[in-house]
């Protein structure tokens, strides 16, 4: 058997390799009227089962016109990669974001919470001694250390950390007032 199967049409070609590489349609410039109303616009075309026992042998191949639009002149071009979306790169920012600033605020709330409950224990001690209030005040070092570097990351507005530095800060003096080992420092006046 030859390496290509050639079966002419009058008015068309098709070259069919005995490998189906490639598929290939090709119009003949003189064509008979006889033929061109035979296989007027090229109505369904097909290869039988005994025409080429080897390369078909279950069945038909058929090819069937597609009518085609008026003709539209488009020009199509190739562009570079697409880049990643600049909203679903902001949407990872954003996340990633929100994540570091839940942390942030969640390990202010701890702090805070350390802080409040030994000076809510020290309030209630009957016999409370003043150097007591020494490792809360560490404590409240660290709380403001921490409320600090969050307003400066952004996850707090510094007016939210003003307020809960000064809440521990009043929650410590209430407690000193309580048991007495508050003394006001009045500023000298400056006359």
């Amino acid at each position: 058997m030859a390496s290509a199967v050639n079966c002419c049409l009058s008015s068309s070609c098709f070259t069919l390799q005995s490998k189906l590489k490639t598929l290939s349609l090709k119009n003949n410039i003189n064509s008979s009227s006889s033929s061109y109303n035979m296989h007027q616009n090229f109505r369904t075309l097909s290869f039988s089962n005994n025409v080429s026992h080897n390369l078909f042998p279950k069945g038909n191949l058929s090819f069937s016109t597609i009518t085609q639009k008026p003709t539209r002149h488009s020009v199509v071009c190739e562009a570079a990669p697409k880049k990643a979306d600049s909203a679903a790169k902001r949407a990872r920012q954003a996340e990633k974001r929100r994540i570091y600033n839940k942390a942030k605020k969640s390990e202010v709330k701890t702090r805070m919470k350390k802080v409040l409950e030994s000076l809510d224990v020290l309030r209630k001690k009957p016999d409370a001694q003043a150097e007591e209030i020494f490792p809360i005040e560490k404590l409240i070092a660290e709380a403001y250390s921490v409320i600090d570097k969050a307003v400066k990351m952004g996850a707090l507005h510094r007016n939210t950390g003003a307020r809960r530095k000064s809440r521990l800060a009043r929650r410590k003096k209430a407690v000193e007032i309580h048991h007495g080992w508050y003394t006001h420092d009045a500023a000298p006046n400056a006359a």
